[in-house]
Formats: C-alpha cells, sequence, structure tokens
C-alpha cells in the first residue's frame, strides 16, 4: 500500500501523453481556455495555496498516480485535503474519510478547489478539460473494465459526462457506460455542455459525499 509520504514528486509538467493525438478542436480548447483560467484564477490558486499550508503539516500538492491515455501512467495533482498518512485509495475505500481530512480539506473538496492545479495538467496534456475521470493507478476493477470497452483510448478530463450524472455515487459499470456514452457523443459542443453541467453541479455541491 502506498501513502502520501511514499510519492515521488514529479515536475510541475509531466510529459505529455499522447496530446497531438487529440483532436484539433479539442486540444486548441484545452490549451486557450487553461491558459485564460490560469491566468484570471491566479490570485485564488495562491490563497488556497497558504490555506493549505497554514493549517496542515505536509506539502501543498498532492500528487496521485493515474491512468491516462491507453493506460500510459501519469501524475495528477490536486491541492492536498488529506493528511500525508493517508493511504493512496478511492475516498469509497477509506474506513471513515473525515478522519483523514485537514482543516480545509472538506471545504476544498465540496467545492472542487482542490482540482484548479490540474489546469496546468491540461496545458501540459495529460488531460483535458473533459473526458472519462482518470483512475487512480490501483483501481484495476475499473481500469480492466475501461481497456475491454474501449475507454482507455479516450483522453481522461478534469471533468466528464459519468461525472455530472452522479460523480462519487455511481457504480463503476455504470460509470463506465456513461464514458461509452461520451465515447459515441464526443463532439466540442458537447464538450461545452458537460461544463456548463459541472459548473451548476459545483456551485450546489451536488453528488460531493467527501
Amino acid at each position: 500500500m502506498i501513502t502520501n509520504n511514499d510519492e515521488v514528486q514529479p515536475a510541475f509538467f509531466p510529459q505529455s501523453c499522447h496530446a497531438n493525438s487529440v483532436p484539433r478542436y479539442k486540444r486548441g480548447f484545452d490549451i486557450g481556455f487553461s491558459l485564460l483560467l490560469i491566468v484570471v484564477s491566479s490570485p485564488l490558486l495562491l490563497a488556497v495555496a497558504l490555506a493549505v499550508k497554514i493549517t496542515s503539516k505536509g506539502r501543498i500538492l498532492h500528487w496521485s498516480k493515474r491512468v491516462g491515455r491507453n493506460n500510459e501512467l501519469f501524475f495528477m495533482p490536486k491541492f492536498r485535503t488529506m493528511r500525508m498518512d493517508t493511504p493512496q485509495l478511492p475516498t469509497h475505500l477509506l474506513l471513515d474519510p473525515s478522519t483523514y481530512l485537514t482543516p480545509v480539506g472538506s471545504f476544498l473538496r465540496r467545492s472542487s478547489l482542490d482540482e484548479l492545479p490540474q489546469l496546468f495538467s491540461i496545458l501540459a496534456g495529460d488531460l483535458s478539460f473533459v473526458g472519462p475521470r482518470p483512475a487512480l493507478f490501483n483501481q484495476d476493477d475499473l481500469i480492466t473494465l475501461r481497456t475491454e470497452r474501449g475507454i482507455h483510448a479516450l483522453m481522461p478530463g478534469l471533468t466528464g459526462w459519468a461525472q455530472v450524472n452522479g460523480r462519487d455515487e455511481l457504480p463503476i459499470p455504470v460509470k463506465v457506460e456513461f464514458d461509452l456514452e461520451y465515447r459515441d457523443r464526443q463532439s466540442l459542443k458537447f464538450d461545452f455542455q458537460i461544463i456548463g453541467i459541472t459548473l451548476v453541479r459545483v456551485f450546489s455541491r451536488d453528488g460531493v459525499q467527501h
């Protein structure tokens, strides 16, 4: 079992994951919009970083090993919301996730502010704004099912069709069905629709358990 303390801290721009094979419209939007949001949100990024540092011991960023496009591994950053000794497991597999949260962890998770550093992963080409949420490297059941259904060929996303239809609450087979639907309906218009629904979900804090 790997804990936060066992992780290797990569450079802030991990090696891109086949960015050139993503449709041009999608990659162009990802680069332009992520740059814009990084600039606009820079004061917020700094404020959250300070809050994490002041309220708990340890690193500001938590780097988790994730499964990217074509099952290639990459490190995905989040603002750290849990203690440094937390096992690297999906939240629903922890016996009592709330006991591991930092003083600001619950707020950051419920507001999705912990996800902001992933804008840099989008810029680097490891993520897209929209796509299946990347599995943890040890989520074998999800990885296997996505590979069997061909979902592994999609670029993972900051948000996705499964995310806006249940987020943490969906069982894995249902998540994969939504991923398949996204693959079949994929377009810039559908991406904008998902982004819009995501903003509504974030502001309403809908579908977040911890």
